[in-house]
């Protein structure tokens, strides 16, 4: 069908001539509503992001003299984070002198290793970047599977699918008065009047 032939049956129909293929030969044209097949690729689109993993790289930074305590409380942060399925980065920052000893920084980033091996493998083991000493670890498919399985557990459940464990958290109302916004009103009105 010629070129103008095709314009008019897509005036007569109401609707518009669209071309879907432009590099065949001869190019490819369909006669819809433009306005519907624009929605439809939108919602398609949508649905293929939804679908799709949504993996972090959460960073973990440590000192070559940081103390048990604190290597611990990191620990148990990562540990999360792997549980939830992201993927963790671990930096040791040297500065100076601490340069010098890299087995330090080595030995604390073998003891994330250690710490985190029942739910994590290494996806990048420890190596030096500049003054920066990295290493990666990826959580094991099991684990991804386990959460997996309790987003659709909560999906059935009635939970909010929308949601994971650690946005909810984050979820707050806001707890501002009255009383405080004319505290800060007052305090304008002074320092306007010091001004005058």
């Amino acid at each position: 069908m010629s070129v103008p032939d095709a314009r008019k049956a897509a005036d007569d129909a109401g609707l518009d001539l669209i071309e879907v293929a432009p590099n065949a030969q001869p190019p490819v044209c369909r006669i819809m509503d433009y306005g519907k097949f624009r929605y439809e690729q939108r919602k398609k689109s949508k649905e293929a992001q939804k679908k799709s993993k949504q993996t972090e790289i959460k960073m973990v930074r440590i000192r070559p003299n940081t103390d048990d305590h604190d290597i611990n409380f990191k620990m148990r942060n990562a540990r999360k984070f792997l549980e939830r399925g992201h993927k963790v980065r671990f930096t040791v920052i040297f500065r100076g002198p601490e340069l010098r000893h890299k087995e330090i920084g080595d030995r604390q980033l073998r003891l994330f290793i250690d710490g985190c091996q029942d739910i994590a493998n290494v996806e990048q083991p420890p190596r030096m970047e500049g003054r920066r000493m990295t290493m990666g670890l990826d959580p094991k498919p099991e684990i991804i599977r386990a959460r997996d399985e309790a987003r659709k557990a909560e999906y059935e459940a009635g939970r909010r699918p929308d949601l994971e464990p650690e946005d909810e958290d984050l979820e707050m109302e806001d707890d501002f008065e009255d009383d405080d916004l004319e505290g800060e009103e007052e305090l304008d009105a002074v320092e306007g009047g010091a001004e005058e």
